[in-house]
């Protein structure tokens, strides 16, 4: 079937007409973007642009990848669908090779089409596990769209559809940039990751099924803890009888540079990995790892995925690590971003905008602000940025509760020379917006 070329303004009309109306776009004037190459995606006008947002943190290795594709392409000409009621091959392998990157311990997998999924499934593991039913979760959070997920979300923003999920405590997350106790690391004693036990006394029943955490905050506007934070927070869920479950949606298959898990950065083993975008680079595809003794909560219920675990996104996935493996993206992911932070602490010396950056490997934040005293967010500038930004061929992500965080994630393949593309289309950026004020 030959795809039917439409125009942006026929595109938005039969959206406006038959997509939910929650069905956002980025920039003031949305892109068609209809081929991918690498870390390049192109618009309907030949348009090149570096996609340093990954398409939400979702391609991992590059579009299409070379690599990946034609085995891709060979078993959708083969088989498309099998479901895990079935034997196919690719699923016990792909199964077999995720164990050997896993934290140690942990190596029993399920496959899904989502991160909510994921993140849902690790909720259910934890009740099962631990025969409790309480969790706490992180401010700031973002874990999905769900009923679970949307209860596990620490942001107002992504909490609608009343009423929620009974049972899930929020404590503080690690975002010294906006301390909420206003004192300063490292004297503060980490008093907000402490705040876990005094929740758990006050809030619960004093015995929890888990705690869910995004070793670094991405919706959340890339919220980067001090390296003492999740040892402590740990400690203490595993003190009171709850499991310890990494979302790794975002942070996972590399990107926080050298180490395939963002909790491994932290020096933590949780019992529970939950995965997604990166993981099929494109396919929809999640899944949650465990240990044995975990899984076998699990022995005698039925939870089945339609798709979970097809041979195309198994294939998929399996070409994903081979990938990481071969070309060694994890510590690309670790040289390109330190290149990209000392640029943008050399941006952040000549602009005023600028009031912090932060996160590790491929997952940075730029948090824009008004004033740096007050830290007044600026969200209608970030905004503006990312138009500019459009405009000089680089396409940015946002996040925070504000709207006010520039989200720098590109696919792991990017070069020294995206780099220096990025860094001057944000100088170019920064320099119009603060011309103008002045003006």
């Amino acid at each position: 079937m030959k795809e039917k070329k439409l125009s942006a303004a026929e595109i938005k009309k039969l959206r406006e007409e038959y997509l939910l109306p929650s069905t956002m776009t980025y920039f003031s004037s949305p892109l068609t973007i209809v081929r991918g190459e690498m870390q390049y995606v192109f618009d309907d006008g030949g348009k090149k642009y570096l996609d340093a947002f990954g398409a939400v943190v979702t391609i991992s290795v590059g579009h299409c990848h070379p690599d990946i594709i034609p085995a891709v392409v060979e078993q959708v000409k083969t088989l498309q669908h099998m479901t895990t009621l079935y034997f196919h091959p690719t699923i016990a392998i792909y199964a077999q090779k995720l164990a050997g990157v896993m934290p140690k311990g942990l190596k029993v997998s399920f496959f899904t089409n989502s991160g909510c999924e994921a993140n849902e499934l690790a909720a259910i593991l934890a009740k099962n596990h631990t025969g409790q039913s309480e969790f706490l979760a992180l401010r700031h959070s973002f874990h999905g769209r769900t009923l679970m997920a949307m209860s596990l979300t620490g942001q107002s923003a992504w909490r609608h559809s009343l009423p929620y999920v009974f049972g899930v405590s929020h404590v503080p997350a690690g975002y010294c940039y906006r301390c909420p106790y206003r004192i300063t690391y490292p004297s503060c004693d980490l008093v907000c990751a402490r705040q876990a036990e005094e929740i758990i006394k006050y809030s619960t029943s004093g015995k929890i099924a888990g705690f869910i955490a995004e070793p670094i905050q991405g919706f959340g506007g890339v919220v980067c803890p001090p390296k003492e934070y999740f040892g402590i927070v740990y400690e203490i869920v595993r003190k009171y009888g709850g499991l310890c479950i990494a979302d790794e949606v975002q942070t996972g298959f590399g990107r926080t540079g050298d180490r395939m898990w963002g909790i491994e950065q932290w020096g933590c083993v949780p019992d529970i990995i939950a995965m997604a975008k990166g993981i099929g680079n494109g396919v929809p595809l999640g899944a949650v790892t465990t240990t044995r003794a975990i899984a076998e909560s699990m022995r005698g219920k039925v939870h089945f995925n339609t798709y979970g675990g097809n041979p195309v996104s198994m294939t998929q996935g399996l070409g994903v690590l081979e990938v990481i493996e071969k070309y060694n993206y994890a510590h690309n992911a670790k040289v390109m971003g330190n290149a990209l932070i000392k640029g943008l602490k050399a941006l952040q010396e000549k602009h005023r905008l600028i009031g912090e950056v932060r996160g590790m490997g491929l997952m940075l934040g730029v948090e824009l602000v008004r004033d740096r005293a007050t830290k007044e967010p600026a969200p209608k500038e970030t905004l503006k940025i990312m138009d500019l930004c459009k405009e000089r061929g680089v396409l940015l992500g946002k996040g925070a509760m504000a709207g006010n965080v520039i989200r720098i994630k590109p696919p792991l393949c990017i070069t020294g020379a995206d780099v220096d593309h990025i860094l001057k289309a944000l100088d170019e950026s920064l320099t119009v917006i603060e011309n103008a004020d002045k003006a």
